[in-house]
């Protein structure tokens, strides 16, 4: 089921988001603050975020900016301002697409839809995880948007820990799966590779040495959570 986070201080436009979206088979997760939707979308998996913009304490465009330092989350502005430079202004903060109020319920479902169906196009391309950007198409790796310079290996390395958390890998695996199996190179240089990529990240400010672990006498493994001993 895909889930929508509602963002909007006012309870009666939660509730009638949701009276529209939830009988076409979608998860509303409601927030009536910025703040609070960032906490739900570091907890929660979210596919898409509707926003709207004048809200007190933390605004629309503000929420937006914060949203896109961590998450290509898909997100629609939801706004009673319909001004060109309001419009801009959203999109260059981040958001995918724009509605003004009162909007129409068959427009806002169908702009939902394309926009899911473009983000589905993308997701084996791009992989995101707390602010870290591998893009498989361009080979460009970023963190809050620096462009981290690795090498085709480091960035096939990257790659496979983001696309399988939690298992380990170990050396020989590494070896055949990025090397192929008919290369002639020893275990030591994928602890090269992997203590230069550890460096290049970690000079990126990313926090790699809560996500990517040593195994001992296996190999390694990558890991979602911060701060867990292994």
């Amino acid at each position: 089921m895909v889930s929508i986070l509602l963002v909007d201080d006012e309870i009666r436009m939660l509730n009638l988001l949701g009276l529209y979206l939830e009988p076409h088979g979608y998860k509303c997760i409601k927030s009536e603050s910025g703040k609070d939707a960032l906490d739900l979308l570091e907890e929660e998996k979210i596919d898409i975020v509707i926003l709207d913009v004048m809200m007190p304490e933390m605004d629309g465009w503000t929420t937006c900016k914060k949203i896109r330092e961590f998450s290509n989350v898909p997100i629609i502005m939801l706004t009673a301002r319909s001004e060109t430079v309001d419009v801009i202004k959203g999109l260059k903060f981040g958001a995918d697409d724009y509605v003004t109020k009162p909007f129409n319920e068959d427009e806002l479902l169908a702009r939902i839809e394309a926009l899911l169906r473009r983000t589905n196009d993308l997701k084996e391309k791009l992989l995101v995880f707390k602010g870290l950007e591998w893009k498989e198409e361009s080979v460009e790796l970023k963190y809050q948007n620096q462009v981290i310079q690795v090498t085709p290996k480091e960035f096939a390395l990257i790659g496979l820990f983001l696309k399988n958390p939690h298992k380990v890998f170990s050396r020989d695996h590494l070896l055949s799966t990025i090397w192929g199996l008919n290369s002639h190179i020893d275990d030591r240089t994928i602890d090269s590779h992997i203590r230069n990529l550890r460096e290049k990240l970690r000079n990126a400010g990313f926090p790699i040495d809560n996500h990517l672990f040593t195994v001992w006498g296996v190999g390694y493994k990558w890991v979602t959570e911060d701060n867990v001993t292994h």
